[in-house]
């Protein structure tokens, strides 16, 4: 049998070497195209690289015991009250809290529409919170509104600034309540032939007044834990959304305590009115602002917003309303934005200190001892 020289193991060697260092270039390279490829992937939701479509529960009030009802901080806090609804991931935040939507079926105005909900890590996470009521804000679109919600997964401005990560940084600054978000459709349809519905219940139309101040609220009821009085339930809007928002408290100030209106009509204005004037007084800002003064009480609190460059009709409307109506029982605050114009990235970057303001009157979350 010949035994290999030295000279022919040298050279198996090398190969092997060879081989090696042409594996680990080929892993290195795989892993790199991973690394690069991952984000890319993610940001266009390719399956198995996002979590968009996962389930997300946010809890049934049952304690980890066999499931026994848990027990509320204080006499304060609504526990779940079920049933959990079916709520999908559409996008996962940076801190890990998740924006989800889900089809609501509504029991009481018989519309069927989307809404996006979201809690902020205080809720999911912090122990001193596990059994507290947090306040919501339900914060309507302008525009179409229609099977969309901006503020829902929306970003804005330079610094892709959104209604979730300002509120967990308005809190952490101490300017804002930790709210839980319902983010609901506005309209049951588009409004191509300017249509729409003023958040209403108009007659021989979908109820959306209902589906916005009973269902949706509902939603929130059932899924989280939130509080028992209206001292924990508002509402944010723009353009349309802002005067549903506005009217919405001004019509239930026994439901709703608070609202940020920006860029908002102030009158319902609705071709679908037609024919309806006793009902259109009825969802009327001015004739509520008017009714509420006359019962004196209970006190509302209404900040609005608006760009210097939008329209002169709509400012001197807001000035007109605050001058006449921001008395008594109805609190009002007006921040003018110089230079801003009519869209949610102005009211959204300016924001901070009407969130305050409105923060101020309301109530929660009460740490557990």
């Amino acid at each position: 049998m010949t035994t290999p020289s030295a000279g022919a193991y040298e050279s198996r060697g090398r190969r092997r070497a060879s081989r090696a260092r042409r594996w680990l270039v080929a892993v290195a390279s795989v892993a790199t195209l991973g690394l690069i490829a991952w984000p890319v992937m993610s940001y266009f939701e390719i399956p198995p690289f996002t979590d968009k479509g996962a389930s997300v529960s946010y809890g049934s009030g049952n304690d980890a015991k066999g499931g026994q009802p848990a027990k509320p901080a204080d006499s304060k806090t609504l526990l779940p009250t079920g049933p959990q609804a079916d709520f999908k991931n559409e996008k996962t935040l940076s801190d890990g809290t998740h924006v989800s939507v889900v089809k609501l079926d509504g029991k009481k105005s018989g519309f069927k529409g989307k809404v996006w909900v979201w809690a902020p890590k205080e809720y999911t996470d912090d122990p001193k919170f596990a059994k507290s009521g947090f306040p919501v804000m339900i914060a309507l679109p302008g525009g179409p509104g229609h099977d969309g919600n901006y503020w829902s997964v929306g970003e804005f401005g330079p610094n892709k600034l959104s209604l979730e990560k300002s509120v967990s940084q308005w809190y952490q600054e101490g300017r804002s309540k930790p709210f839980l978000l319902a983010m609901p459709i506005l309209n049951p349809g588009p409004d191509d032939k300017g249509i729409y519905w003023d958040g209403s219940d108009i007659p021989d139309q979908p109820k959306m007044g209902t589906w916005l101040t009973e269902d949706v609220p509902d939603l929130m009821k059932a899924n989280f834990r939130t509080l028992k009085s209206r001292d924990g339930w508002s509402y944010m809007g723009s353009s349309t959304g802002g005067f549903v928002s506005l009217k919405s408290v001004l019509k239930h100030p026994d439901k709703f305590k608070a609202a940020i209106a920006n860029g908002p009509d102030i009158v319902p204005d609705s071709p679908l009115w037609r024919g309806h004037e006793k009902e259109k007084a009825e969802n009327n800002p001015e004739v509520l602002a008017k009714q509420l003064a006359a019962t004196k009480g209970p006190d509302v609190y209404i900040a609005f917003q608006y760009g210097s460059k939008e329209n002169a009709k709509m400012i001197a409307d807001v000035k007109k309303f605050t001058a006449t109506y921001g008395k008594g029982p109805v609190h009002t605050k007006v921040w003018e934005i110089p230079g801003g114009t009519h869209n949610g990235g102005t009211y959204l970057s300016n924001m901070r200190e009407p969130m305050q303001w409105i923060s101020e009157q309301m109530e929660g979350p009460t740490p557990s001892s």
